[in-house]
């Protein structure tokens, strides 16, 4: 959507950062939280000084004792012969192998997350996590904790950015996205036992030891078509989801840990084997 679209697509005047603080803080978000933000700028409708305004009105509202965090994955960078939207012919994927850029946190731009989420990756105190694929910004009080520690053999499971917000209590803000974007839940397959739940092989492009290589590893094979219906049924069994406006975005906010024990057994007692390519 252009810019024009957003103007013409915004119901009322535009959205400033005064209002976004007063929508986020009515919603349920408070000073000191560790939050996980997964965000669509044009859902909330034309914003004065755009993504910018919306990570600043983030950070006053958690405050010096919070911790924010986005993600700040980078698909560009995995196996080419996994890739489906779109795919690549075969012909091409030693040349990508070859030629695709290390990995570099400061360097590597996002894929597929967002104005705000980038804006965020490159603000003032940001650190960004190790991992090439699936890493993660953080910023404020326990910063150096969540992105600490983030290897290849990590990923989204146990000692990544996701469980160490777990560990610290953390919730989870949609703003204008579903929980098909709700990259949490990857963490709950990680934990679950279902039919089907099996490794891949993936590769990145990474320095070792000064010298760039296409290093091979192995990674849980992850799955969010059914995010959504997991999300839905967590708010209608637990009642543990706020749900409100920020701009003209819906938004929700939701306990992390809950979000994540809810699906593990979710997907215990309805995960079927799924075929893989």
């Amino acid at each position: 959507m252009s810019e024009a679209e957003t103007i013409a697509a915004t119901p009322g005047p535009p959205v400033t950062m005064t209002q976004l603080i007063r929508d986020l803080s009515a919603l349920g978000v408070t000073p000191g939280m560790t939050l996980m933000v997964h965000s669509s700028l044009r859902s909330l409708g034309w914003v004065c000084n755009g993504p910018d305004a919306v990570v600043l009105a983030l950070q006053s509202v958690v405050g010096e004792a919070g911790t924010l965090v986005m993600p700040a994955h980078s698909g560009q960078l995995t196996e080419p012969a996994h890739w489906q939207n779109p795919p690549v012919p075969e012909s091409w994927w030693p040349i990508i192998r070859a030629e695709a850029a290390p990995y570099d946190p400061a360097r590597t731009p996002t894929r597929s997350m967002g104005a705000i989420a980038d804006a965020f990756r490159t603000s003032p105190d940001v650190r960004r996590s190790d991992h090439p694929h699936h890493s993660f910004a953080a910023w404020g009080r326990h910063r150096d904790r969540i992105v600490a520690g983030h290897s290849l053999d990590v990923a989204m499971g146990e000692g990544s950015p996701l469980a160490h917000i777990y560990e610290l209590g953390g919730w989870v803000l949609l703003l204008g996205v579903p929980h098909a974007n709700n990259t949490s839940l990857h963490l709950a397959e990680y934990r679950a036992d279902f039919p089907g739940k099996a490794n891949e092989t993936q590769g990145a492009p990474m320095l070792v030891n000064g010298q760039r290589r296409w290093v091979e590893f192995e990674t849980l094979a992850v799955d969010s078509d059914d995010f959504d219906q997991i999300g839905t049924a967590f708010a209608k069994q637990t009642g543990l989801v706020n749900r409100g406006r920020v701009g003209y975005a819906d938004a929700l906010l939701m306990p992390q840990p809950a979000l994540i024990d809810f699906a593990v057994g979710w997907m215990e007692g309805n995960r079927r084997r799924i075929e893989r390519i």
